[in-house]
């Protein structure tokens, strides 16, 4: 099956997120591919783990720096900076999860997505 301009554009800002994510040390970041899955939402959640309240604003600030830099693109929505344990960048096609090691392990978002393709990737 020959890939869309759209998908292309997804792959490539999953992978900005990833560098994002990795410029501030994230830990346990996880790639879900949900392109396949039937009423999915979006094309990636990428999701990673911070160690603290600032370490969690500085890898969602890095996020939003990285996409910027190479798109000119802004997040469509942006939710949890407020309260610091789970900040969701949203930009459509690619969602970014942010959490705190606690709150990420309660959601459990890797579980509730458990058909979507998972592609670990090694912390720095």
């Amino acid at each position: 099956m020959k890939e869309t301009k759209a998908e292309a554009n997804s792959d490539i800002l999953a992978e900005l997120v990833v560098k994002g994510m990795q410029e501030k040390k994230a830990h346990d970041i996880v790639v879900l591919n949900l392109k396949s899955l039937k009423n999915a939402v979006s094309d990636y959640f990428v999701i990673a783990s911070a160690s603290s309240d600032s370490q969690l604003d500085a890898i969602a600030s890095s996020i939003e720096e990285e996409i910027f830099k190479a798109t000119r693109q802004n997040p469509w929505q942006s939710e949890g900076r407020t309260n610091k344990e789970w900040v969701l960048l949203d930009y459509v096609d690619v969602v970014a999860h942010v959490f705190l090691k606690d709150k990420r392990e309660f959601y459990a978002l890797e579980e509730l997505w458990g058909d979507a393709g998972i592609r670990r990737i090694e912390d720095a």
